[in-house]
C-alpha cells in the first residue's frame, strides 16, 4: 500500500460520513414530524452533533494530507490526533447528557404520546442500515490506515446504533402495549458505550501527541527485519513515535566499517524499502554505525 492510498482511504471515509450524517438528519427531521415522538428528537439531535463532527473530522483529514513544508517538516498527521482528542471529548460530554436526559424520563411517570409509530419505524431502520453501511467501511479504513479520526468518527456513528435501535423499540411498544419509556432504559446503556470508547480513542489521541511509542507488535516487527536484513550485524537505538496514523521511526543499524559507501548505502536503502513494504504508514531514517563502534 502506498502512502497516498491511506490518505484516499481517509478521506472517503470523512466523506462518506459527512453524506451519511446529512441524510441521515433529513430522514429523521421528516420522522419527527410525523411522530414526535421524544426518542426520535434525541435521535435527531444525535445526528446533528454527528454531522458538525463529521465536518470538522473531514477538514482535519484534509490538513493531515497536506505533505510536509518548511514549517512542518514532518508533515501535517498530528491534526488527526487533535481532532481524535477534541472528538474524544465531545462524545464523552455528549454521552453524559444523553445518560442524565435519558435517566429523567425514566423516572418521569408520563410516559410520551406517539403518533404514526409505523412510519417512524421504517424511518430509523433505514437509519440503521444506512449507519450499519457507514460503519462497516469506516471500521475497513480505520484498519488498513490506523487513523485516530476515522476510528473515532466510526465510535459515535457505532454508537448511535443503540439509540436508533432504542427509538424503533420505543416505537413498537408504543403502537403495541402504549409504553413509551423503553429507549430510555437503551439511550443509558449507549451512553456507557459511548464513554467508554471516548476515553480509549481519547487516550490513544492524547499518547499521539505527547510522542508515546508505536504498538510494541510493530516495534517488534521492525527489530525482527532489521535483525535478519543481509549484511546488518546489529542494530541499537530502534525509537517510534506516533502522529496520526503516520509512525515516525528512528533506526541505528550496524555494517561492516571495511565495504564501500555504496555498498552501505544498498543495505540501508533495502532495509527502509522492506521496513515500508511492512508498514506503509511508517516514515523510516535509518543511522549506519561501524559495527563494534557504537
Amino acid at each position: 500500500m502506498t502512502v497516498q492510498k491511506p490518505v484516499r482511504l481517509n478521506l472517503t471515509a470523512g466523506a462518506a460520513s459527512v453524506v451519511v450524517a446529512a441524510v441521515l438528519v433529513a430522514l429523521k427531521l421528516w420522522a419527527l414530524g410525523e411522530t414526535g415522538a421524544l426518542s426520535v428528537a434525541a435521535s435527531l439531535a444525535d445526528s446533528a452533533m454527528d454531522l458538525m463532527i463529521s465536518l470538522a473530522a473531514m477538514a482535519a483529514l484534509i490538513y493531515a494530507a497536506k505533505p510536509a513544508d518548511e514549517d512542518h517538516a514532518f508533515g501535517h498527521t498530528s491534526a488527526e490526533d487533535l481532532a481524535a482528542l477534541g472528538q474524544g471529548i465531545f462524545i464523552l460530554v455528549a454521552a453524559g447528557v444523553i445518560a442524565f436526559a435519558a435517566a429523567q424520563r425514566l423516572l418521569d411517570p408520563q410516559s410520551p404520546h406517539l403518533q404514526a409509530e409505523g412510519r417512524g419505524m421504517v424511518a430509523m431502520a433505514l437509519s440503521v442500515v444506512l449507519t450499519l453501511g457507514l460503519v462497516w467501511w469506516q471500521g475497513r479504513v480505520a484498519r488498513a490506515t490506523g487513523s485516530r479520526v476515522v476510528a473515532a468518527d466510526r465510535l459515535h456513528y457505532l454508537g448511535d446504533l443503540l439509540p436508533n435501535i432504542g427509538a424503533i423499540a420505543s416505537l413498537w411498544a408504543s403502537s403495541a402495549f402504549g409504553m413509551g419509556q423503553i429507549d430510555s432504559v437503551v439511550a443509558i446503556g449507549a451512553a456507557v458505550m459511548l464513554a467508554l470508547g471516548a476515553l480509549r480513542i481519547g487516550k490513544g489521541a492524547f499518547d499521539a501527541l505527547m510522542d508515546r511509542r508505536a504498538d510494541p507488535a510493530i516495534i517488534a516487527g521492525i527489530g525482527k527485519i532489521a535483525a535478519n536484513w543481509p549484511g546488518v550485524h546489529g542494530y541499537h537505538d530502534l525509537k517510534t513515535r506516533t502522529a496520526g496514523s503516520r509512525i515516525f521511526v528512528n533506526i541505528h543499524i550496524e555494517l561492516d566499517g571495511s565495504q564501500s559507501l555504496r555498498q552501505a548505502h544498498d543495505i540501508g536503502a533495502g532495509l527502509r524499502r522492506a521496513i515500508l513494504q511492512a508498514y506503509p504508514q511508517a516514515d523510516v531514517i535509518i543511522h549506519k554505525d561501524v559495527v563494534g563502534e557504537t
